[in-house]
């Protein structure tokens, strides 16, 4: 087994069989977002969100030179996202995936993007029920502890019927598959970006809660435009599980409300995370990476709140060229701390009459 690089601070999680993970809330693999940098981030947040990875293909596993499966031991529960539709090279991934610690593995079946299709995986998998049942088959049969899941949309282009969704689902699951995460929207392959495919075609929550009513037998998540607890708890009465995409990227410190949800009193101290993310990223300079590598993902951190505006700028204008991280976090924190002495100072004034 290849060893697992373990980060110099944080939580460690003890690591449990995926089908007992609470899978109440998750973040959603995000590509050029989610990093193992990201991620290590985010558990510092929340000790009970499930993490994903980036998407990863079959063929940068394969025949890629970097280590696309690193992740630290604190990122546990983690899932492996992977991209492909050849049953053998899906199975043969698994594989070394498994070896390497995931007890999870999830197929891609959402992502709408040119590049993807050309690689005949992601969303267009939706028209190939019968290959991403293959998939599950040799993916199951090669690392039998290992849970398959599948990310999926409603449907691809003119096809929205919950018919359509049906055939879909129903030859995976005949293939073992119990765990769904459903896009509430529709793909469309030709004439949309990635981008206008997240905005575009209109959420249809009512048909994910519908495939939760037709199939009580799986454990459905439901993923697509939710930002904040209260939708979550309100998706929660009629789903399984509910992932969090770019509010959870963009507005991290909505993160720390996720274990509440999932019965943890565990709620992070803010300069503690900071203190820890430093030590993090030094180890990561130690070992030849940048400052920026880490920070990047941090630039959200007071989204909303007093200071949040001086954060961003300090990181951004300092992240891309420092070299000690300790120095640079510091410095951000203090800009944030003078915007709330300033908010607190008025306050206090205008309470006074002045």
């Amino acid at each position: 087994m290849s060893e697992l690089y373990h980060s110099p601070a944080g939580p460690s999680p003890e690591v449990t069989n995926a089908y007992a993970w609470n899978r109440l809330v998750s973040v959603a693999p995000m590509l050029d977002w989610t990093d193992r940098h990201c991620r290590y981030f985010h558990r510092l947040l929340s000790q009970q969100v499930v993490l994903y990875t980036e998407m990863v293909t079959t063929g940068a596993i394969i025949h890629g030179k970097g280590d696309f499966l690193r992740y630290a031991a604190a990122e546990q529960p983690l899932v492996l996202q992977l991209g492909g539709s050849d049953p053998a090279a899906m199975a043969h991934c698994t594989a070394v995936a498994a070896e390497r610690g995931y007890q999870e593995v999830n197929i891609n079946v959402g992502c709408p993007s040119d590049r993807v299709q050309n690689g005949s995986f992601g969303a267009c998998l939706m028209a190939e029920p019968e290959t991403v049942a293959a998939c599950v088959a040799a993916m199951q049969a090669a690392a039998p502890e290992t849970v398959i899941s599948v990310k999926t949309r409603l449907g691809i282009d003119e096809h929205d019927s919950d018919d359509y969704l049906q055939r879909f689902l129903e030859p995976v699951m005949a293939a073992g598959c119990q765990f769904f995460t459903l896009h509430a929207r529709n793909a469309w392959l030709k004439g949309l970006s990635p981008k206008q495919n997240r905005e575009v075609p209109p959420l249809r929550y009512d048909r994910v809660y519908r495939m939760k009513e037709r199939y009580p037998q799986l454990h459905i998540t439901l993923n697509g435009g939710v930002k904040t607890v209260a939708e979550i708890q309100h998706h929660l009465e009629f789903v399984d599980g509910v992932m969090i995409g770019r509010e959870a990227y963009q507005n991290p410190t909505l993160l720390t409300e996720f274990d509440a949800l999932c019965g943890d009193s565990h709620r992070p101290d803010l300069q503690q995370v900071i203190a820890q993310m430093a030590d993090y990223t030094q180890a990561h300079v130690a070992e030849g990476g940048r400052v920026w590598h880490v920070v990047r993902h941090m630039l959200g951190l007071f989204q909303g709140g007093p200071g949040a505006k001086r954060w961003r700028q300090v990181l951004s204008q300092y992240g891309p060229t420092a070299s000690d991280a300790h120095e640079l976090l510091q410095m951000a924190l203090h800009e944030v701390e003078i915007a709330r002495e300033r908010i607190a100072q008025k306050m206090a004034d205008y309470a006074n009459g002045s």
